[in-house]
């Protein structure tokens, strides 16, 4: 007969997730790991192009107001759960950074940039989840749409505070000190094949 303490399911730990090979990123979720799908060529662009722009102008100060630490894909705790957002910011007197393991403040601010294989979980249980565990601010980005949602928290419960969508030129809270322009996340249209000239 087996002994159940040796054939007990144990719950994933950070431990776990440093064991993943090198350019593989994994979230503990229901005390297993998630592998997280490589981002696609539209993703990558808006989450580079917004980290430069935020993390610029807040992060570093250089054309904005500093004051935050904006982190790209941070292992964070919430609760039983590690989660890896696309990006996230602290507020900086908030801020600390363990020398190993997940990072266990509760950001300020978290961003999301949804594709088809994450738009469901980021959109329900990650909504709920940063809700939970009092994240203040959250962004959906769509690139493949044009979207920026933009959400509050207010209580337990998430307000949209605003859409946005297409080329504007937006001010987005808690970043509202400086524009963003969305064309620059979005991206470039295909080139026009050059029409052949008229014999």
């Amino acid at each position: 007969m087996s002994d159940p303490a040796r054939t007990a399911k144990h719950p994933k730990t950070w431990e776990d997730l440093a064991e993943l090979p090198e350019g593989v990123v994994g979230e503990i979720v229901g005390g297993e790991i998630v592998l997280l799908p490589r981002p696609n060529p539209p993703h990558g662009r808006t989450q580079a192009k917004l980290h430069a722009k935020i993390g610029g102008a807040f992060d570093l100060g250089e054309g904005g107001p500093g004051g935050w630490e904006i982190r790209v894909e941070p292992g964070i705790r919430f609760g039983e759960e590690i989660r890896v957002p696309d990006l996230a910011g602290w507020r900086s007197e908030r801020f600390e950074e363990p020398n190993e393991g997940p990072l266990l403040v509760i950001p300020d601010w978290v961003c999301e940039i949804v594709s088809p294989s994450t738009a469901r979980s980021d959109r329900t249980a990650k909504l709920r989840l940063y809700a939970q565990h009092g994240a203040h601010h959250y962004w959906i980005i769509d690139p493949e749409r044009q979207t920026l949602e933009v959400y509050r928290l207010e209580g337990k419960v998430w307000v949209v505070a605003a859409t946005f969508g297409g080329d504007e030129r937006v001010r987005a809270e808690p970043f509202d000190a400086v524009d963003i322009e969305l064309s620059r996340l979005w991206m470039p249209p295909a080139p026009t094949p050059a029409t052949p000239p008229t014999p």
